[in-house]
């Protein structure tokens, strides 16, 4: 019998690593219903225990909550080092797969940090600092990274192929904009959710806190996710004269798709005064567009083996 490790990962890892990108997904719109609820301090400044217990009395809704998301983040973690471990035994270490899932689980530990910060520093419930809507800033932008690496391990154990970085650099640097663009206009979401739900839009609390950074990006965040989707939209159109795969195709089309849902929700959810539920669409929605305009990046820079 031959040692020769496999160069295509089992079915049931493909499943598995799906499946943890949609689980991945719940546990990020769980953490944005933490903090439409106030519950961050639900377990006191105490991390990793919750108000110094193990297994905390459920005092209350917000310790509940937080708690939960806790344990479910946790999961993140366990899972994240079973996909390794999984992924590194069939395909060896220096599998893209395997590769790919320990930047996963790098960027779980990362977000893992981040959230102890906000715990540890009080950055949570009703602070109102700059310092909270940078780091909140920072902790969106570390999911999407997170994302990106989970949804590349799940391509590339499905059988994607490996991505070829060989087209002239103005294309390169279009796909380097594209994803950027869609970061930072994620990430101005995130601080400007975080002030829908601490200053309602129209109430005294928000007109009083006006100079406040977290209420000022209500205006930024809108006009630059209208200029990051023109251009996105431009660009797409400029991808589909190309000749790409129908796989690649289907990605950038998908992301357009996408892109114009998450617009017309974003004028929604501005003339509801971003109610929490609808922030959670909204973040479903950036996350779905997210992930789209990555595996169309990865799909269109594909070739087959020679």
């Amino acid at each position: 019998m031959s040692d020769r490790l496999p160069t295509t990962a089992p079915r049931a890892l493909s499943i598995a690593a799906w499946a943890y990108v949609v689980y991945l997904l719940g546990v990020i719109l769980f953490g944005d219903w933490v903090r439409i609820t106030g519950s961050g301090a639900g377990c006191g400044a105490h991390w990793p225990l919750c108000d110094g217990q193990v297994i905390p009395r459920p005092e209350s809704t917000e310790r509940v909550i937080e708690f939960t998301h806790r344990l479910t983040s946790g999961l993140c973690g366990l899972i994240s080092i079973g996909l390794v471990a999984w992924t590194a035994k069939v395909l060896g270490w220096r599998s893209r797969v395997t590769r790919a899932a320990a930047a996963t689980l790098g960027f779980v530990v990362i977000e893992g940090a981040i959230g102890a910060a906000l715990v540890l520093l009080e950055l949570v419930a009703d602070d109102t600092s700059s310092l909270r809507a940078l780091v909140v800033g920072l902790h969106l932008g570390n999911t999407l990274l997170l994302m990106a690496c989970a949804g590349a391990t799940a391509w590339w154990a499905g059988g994607g192929r490996d991505a070829i970085w060989g087209d002239p650099p103005l294309a390169r640097g279009w796909f380097a904009l594209g994803l950027g663009g869609i970061a930072v206009t994620a990430m101005l979401g995130a601080v400007t959710a975080l002030g829908d739900t601490l200053f309602p839009v129209g109430t005294p609390a928000a007109e009083s806190a006006a100079h406040l950074l977290i209420v000022q990006l209500r205006v930024v965040h809108p006009v630059v996710a209208v200029l990051v989707a023109v251009a996105l939209l431009a660009f797409g159109g400029l991808l589909l004269d190309r000749p790409l795969s129908a796989e690649a195709r289907r990605w950038v089309r998908a992301t357009g798709l996408l892109l114009a849902i998450q617009m017309a929700w974003g004028v929604l959810n501005i003339l509801l005064a971003a109610p929490g539920w609808a922030q959670l669409v909204h973040l479903l929605l950036a996350q779905g567009l997210w992930l789209a305009a990555v595996l169309a990046t990865m799909a269109a820079r594909d070739r087959a083996p020679s």
